[in-house]
């Protein structure tokens, strides 16, 4: 990956939607290169997907609940049956296995605390946990999908 290849992703994570014609002209190139620059990217998984990022308030998910979870087993059935209860279920967007006190750290978005608990108990219902634990977040004070680029 040179600095062109940088310099497209970055302006790719700002806007996939941008005209390749306009990315070319921004990186210094002709379409029919910068395209193919885009298409090798996508090919070798560097580009995972181009998505459209929605407004939570707007599709009427504007609650979001940071869940906490310690589990009394570690063992291969229990996670294949966790993974796909949390697969599952719409509403958890982010699920991470952790290092430290916490096993998993979920990430729900909801219409409102009602509709968390509603999630909690379907979760629940599905799989046991040894530990569950809930934050919710009062204020969004930086968020990006944009990833940084100088490490590539």
């Amino acid at each position: 990956m040179d600095e062109r290849d940088r310099r497209i992703l970055a302006l790719l994570q700002q806007d996939s939607a941008m005209p390749i014609a306009e990315i070319a002209r921004q990186v210094g190139l002709s379409s029919t290169p910068c395209w193919q620059r885009i298409r090798n990217l996508e090919a070798s998984g560097v580009i995972r997907a181009r998505v459209a990022l929605l407004d939570e308030e707007k599709v009427g998910v504007g609650v979001t609940a940071f869940v906490s979870v310690r589990t009394g087993r570690h063992a291969a059935d229990w996670l294949a049956k966790f993974t796909e209860a949390v697969r599952g279920i719409d509403e958890i967007v982010e699920v991470y296995r952790m290092s430290g006190e916490t096993d998993y750290l979920l990430k729900i978005v909801v219409p409102s605390i009602a509709a968390y608990d509603a999630v909690y108990q379907r979760l629940i219902k599905k799989i046991d946990f040894a530990d569950v634990t809930s934050g919710f977040a009062l204020e969004q004070i930086k968020r990006t999908t944009a990833l940084p680029l100088n490490y590539a």
